[in-house]
């Protein structure tokens, strides 16, 4: 193969040991296994502009700060994305249309978190081994059951860079009665850091303020994570 060809070569779905394609995951592990990458890959089949379908899966949930602001995109916004055109905008959009009504007529059928570890098996097979730092929160209502789960930063995170109203966004927006922040630590260590503690602090007491109880916040490192709340950190 040419260095040119070399160059221009893009790897496809087709090109991941078959273990590792979220089809055959799917298949032998169960959809749970799956990432939301991966399930969201599945329905949109194919990659556009030399990414393959899971990068463009990730590039989607990137840019549109997760599943929660994927499903209230538009249905022009979408098309409006590169590459993707009205038949693959359709069949996501019909997707989440389902999601949406298997929630709507079975409400017990969302996850409940009655525990630290509950809300950590929700995040740990999607956030344990990013390359970034990302924040994610768990929006829930009067019984703890979960009603979206948005990604709220990207990024190293510290008190100067936070917005406090960012993370209660969506929550206000979702009418939540509380919350529990997430954020992994790319090393793989969930030891809270100083500037985790301080965070916390500060997220605590803007929730009291608003009236949404900030249940904990986990740090997840790789399939290992810490609840401060358990080690009394950032809560009083």
């Amino acid at each position: 193969m040419s260095e040119k060809s070399l160059i221009e070569y893009h790897p496809t779905i087709k090109d991941l040991p078959a273990t590792e394609r979220p089809r055959e995951r799917l298949v032998h592990y169960g959809a749970g296994a799956l990432s939301t990458a991966e399930l969201l890959a599945i329905i949109l089949r194919t990659g556009v502009g030399g990414q393959n379908v899971l990068e463009l899966s990730s590039s989607l949930l990137a840019q549109h700060g997760g599943l929660v602001g994927l499903a209230r995109a538009s249905f022009i916004e979408l098309c409006e994305t590169k590459g993707i055109g009205s038949a693959k905008v359709t069949q996501l959009k019909a997707a989440l249309e389902l999601g949406r009504r298997l929630l709507v007529s079975a409400p017990e059928a969302r996850p409940q978190v009655r525990s630290p570890a509950d809300a950590a098996s929700l995040l740990m097979a999607e956030m344990s081994f990013l390359e970034q730092e990302h924040l994610r929160t768990l929006l829930l209502d009067t019984k703890n059951y979960v009603l979206g789960s948005p990604t709220i930063y990207m990024g190293s995170l510290n008190t100067s860079l936070i917005r406090v109203a960012e993370i209660f966004r969506e929550a206000i927006r979702a009418n939540c009665a509380g919350i529990i922040i997430a954020h992994n630590h790319p090393s793989g260590d969930p030891t809270p850091s100083p500037e985790d503690v301080a965070v916390t602090e500060q997220i605590v007491a803007a929730g009291k303020l608003l009236d949404i109880q900030v249940l904990d916040h986990l740090v997840i490192g790789h399939q290992r994570y810490v609840s401060l709340r358990e080690r009394g950190l950032g809560f009083s």
